[in-house]
């Protein structure tokens, strides 16, 4: 199972990024759990600056963004 975690504080990106993001997984049909880190210090354990944020099983793998749908599908199933 797949850890995936959605940083970010509430704004309207991060609000997209975890939408999408959990229509991807539902798409992939992903065995996985997507929870959403909103507390800051948390945010900065991951060393990221910049939210919205995707963490796939401990890694970030784009920060300051909202990738789109494909590229986001692909980072979850681990081909990039």
């Amino acid at each position: 199972m797949k850890d995936i975690a959605i940083l970010g504080t509430g704004c309207p990106k991060c609000h997209k990024l975890e939408q999408e993001t959990r229509r991807a997984a539902a798409e992939l049909s992903l065995d996985c759990e997507i929870r959403k880190v909103s507390a800051v210090a948390d945010i900065m354990k991951f060393g990221v600056m910049m939210t919205p944020a995707l963490v796939v099983d401990g890694q970030v793998k784009v920060a300051g963004k909202v990738p789109s749908f494909d590229e986001i599908k692909k980072l979850i199933a681990g081909e990039v």
